[in-house]
């Protein structure tokens, strides 16, 4: 069944924030990497938006495993004009002919659904650096300026309880003997090699390290735990946490993480990190609270375990101080309306 187009009033409020910037792109083609998932819908739905609105007659490929899945998902996107459709994987696809001033590389893993093998560290691994390595060398053939990453939170590792919002110098990282450190490591590869590439070129490599959303084409049914509350909420059901409901995280709502990536394409220097993320922290049983509070007050919250004694919090939560104060970013739509717009788009 196609999904719902996302609504006018979060492409306008996009627009808004970024309207000075598109001028850069008018007539020019863009190449994006994950575009079928909710970084790339988000992109995708706002640069069609912009493209119409401004009149920039620019296009954009969009490579993608599965063509027709994605015509069906959102034909809204996948049948425009200036959009063509790139069947291939990211480590081995056919590079397109022509120039391709700006990439935004939005792709993160192989889908455990389309392989079994992908729920695998080390396959998880080995996509995310050879995919990155082969958009990478795409990048220095086809005369491409400015390319996007759309790195992680995850490059830091674990975030010491006793640091409260995590800064772009600090010098954490993941495990490096933990399997499940394969994904902030691949991630940790991705900028090294964009750091390697943007010594022997002139394409500029700007970074988005990302950490929490919620918006429309948010999973409900995958692990980010403000959608399986969505979720929950939107049907009835009381609330479940299976842990103490300790672990703080922060959400950004989908229209802000738009307005910053295309922000961050277009004027952040090359080779600086930037946070992109909501510096508005919040436990997993507060979350559930106001989740409830906002769609459907008469649910319960129910914490299955009981905190540890002396056990401190897990935090994931950024400081984006740098894109505030450089780029002039800020957080736009509070986390209580941000989870009302994503259970109306999912109800639409």
């Amino acid at each position: 069944m196609p999904e719902t187009p996302i609504a006018a009033v979060d492409l306008n409020l996009v627009l808004e924030h970024t309207e000075p910037l598109w001028d850069e792109l008018r007539n020019q083609r863009l190449f994006l990497t994950g575009g079928t998932g909710f970084f790339g819908t988000w992109l995708l739905s706002s640069f069609l938006h912009v493209n119409r609105t401004l009149s920039l007659k620019a296009t954009a490929t969009v490579l993608t495993r599965n063509p027709a899945s994605f015509s069906a998902r959102a034909p809204h996107l996948a049948t425009d004009p200036a959009i063509t459709l790139l069947p291939g994987d990211i480590r081995t696809f056919t590079p397109p002919t022509g120039s391709f001033d700006f990439i935004i590389h939005a792709a993160t893993d192989v889908a455990a659904s389309i392989t079994p093998q992908a729920a695998l560290p080390l396959e998880r691994y080995t996509a995310i650096a050879d995919g990155t390595a082969r958009i990478l060398d795409f990048a220095s053939t086809h005369a491409t300026r400015k390319f996007l990453l759309t790195s992680s939170g995850a490059v830091y590792g674990k975030q010491p309880s006793t640091l409260t919002h995590v800064p772009e110098d600090y010098a954490g990282a993941p495990d490096p003997l933990i399997p499940g450190s394969a994904y902030g490591e691949g991630k940790r590869a991705s900028e090294l090699m964009c750091a390697l590439y943007g010594q022997q070129s002139a394409i500029e490599f700007k970074i988005a390290r990302c950490f929490a959303f919620a918006g429309p084409g948010l999973p409900l049914d995958s692990n980010f735990a403000i959608g399986n509350f969505i979720r929950d909420a939107m049907h009835g059901n009381d609330l479940q946490i299976a842990g103490d409901g300790t672990p703080v995280r922060s959400y950004l709502y989908a229209a802000d993480l738009a307005i910053w990536l295309w922000n961050i394409l277009f004027k952040a220097p090359p080779l600086q990190a930037f946070n992109v993320g909501s510096e508005e922290a919040i436990s997993i049983a507060d979350l559930a609270a106001l989740t409830a509070a906002t769609l459907n007050p008469q649910l319960s919250v129910h914490i299955a375990q009981q905190p540890a004694e002396g056990s401190s919090p897990l935090r994931y939560v950024p400081s984006t101080q740098r894109a505030q104060q450089q780029l002039g970013l800020c957080q736009t739509i509070s986390l209580a309306e941000a989870i009302r717009r994503t259970a109306a788009w999912h109800c639409a």
